[in-house]
């Protein structure tokens, strides 16, 4: 699709990725961008364009009322996530329902409750997901876990939605320079280059978006051998 005219829909729209995201949208032409965040007074952007939205992904009654107020959106970009650390030996349930509501729920909740919209405009749907949804890390393991489902949804997804002409996007970033990647010690990729690859790939037509250059070469490298990344990983 093309993002110049379109009114798109981000969550997690105050900080990090869905910051870059918005900034990115307004750059290439969107002619509307509703900012999505649980507290909306926390998104930062003074321009016309941008409406923003209350939302918590995680509350089904937040997210109908989203539905409604952003009737009229052609492009969803589900960016809101949580990250929490812990083997798969030491993590709690707590966490495990923490990371599952946000990062696989969320994206669920939002894409049905914007079916219609996206349907009606012949749209797309962008799930923001990890390197580590295709091979887990062992320090992360339900975060990866959580990712893992969210990619075998987003594929579920693109097949049930392209009979209405929606496109369904899955986007596997590496550690980006973001608050919520405060933590892990790798190299990372600046939130505005991978926002920039985002719609890039969405213009494309891409179903896998790899965004930055650690997932350009783990991407390809899965794909072929997946044991392979998972080793490495490991280790």
């Amino acid at each position: 699709m093309n993002i110049r005219n379109s009114v798109a829909l981000v969550t997690g729209a105050n900080r990090g990725i869905g910051a870059a995201l918005v900034a990115a949208l307004l750059e290439a032409g969107a002619a509307k961008v509703y900012a999505a965040a649980r507290d909306p007074g926390a998104v930062a952007v003074s321009d016309p364009r941008v409406v923003a939205l209350a939302l918590d992904v995680t509350d089904a009654a937040s997210v109908r009322r989203a539905a409604i107020d952003a009737s009229d959106v052609s492009l969803v970009i589900n960016n809101a996530g949580v990250l929490e650390g812990g083997s798969a030996l030491d993590t709690g349930l707590d966490s495990l329902d923490r990371q599952f509501a946000v990062n696989v729920g969320g994206p669920l909740a939002v894409t049905q409750a914007f079916a219609p919209a996206l349907k009606a405009s012949r749209g797309a749907v962008v799930n923001v997901l990890s390197v580590v949804g295709l091979a887990p890390m062992p320090g992360l393991a339900v975060y990866s876990a959580s990712k893992a489902a969210a990619a075998s949804l987003t594929a579920a997804r693109r097949a049930t939605l392209a009979v209405d002409g929606v496109s369904v996007h899955g986007v596997f970033p590496g550690p980006v320079d973001t608050d919520m990647a405060a933590g892990i010690t790798l190299p990372k990729t600046a939130p505005a280059a991978v926002a920039a690859a985002i719609l890039a790939g969405v213009e494309a037509g891409d179903e896998d978006i790899f965004p930055d250059a650690m997932a350009a070469t783990v991407g390809p490298a899965w794909l072929a051998d997946p044991k392979a990344i998972e080793r490495q990983f490991a280790a």
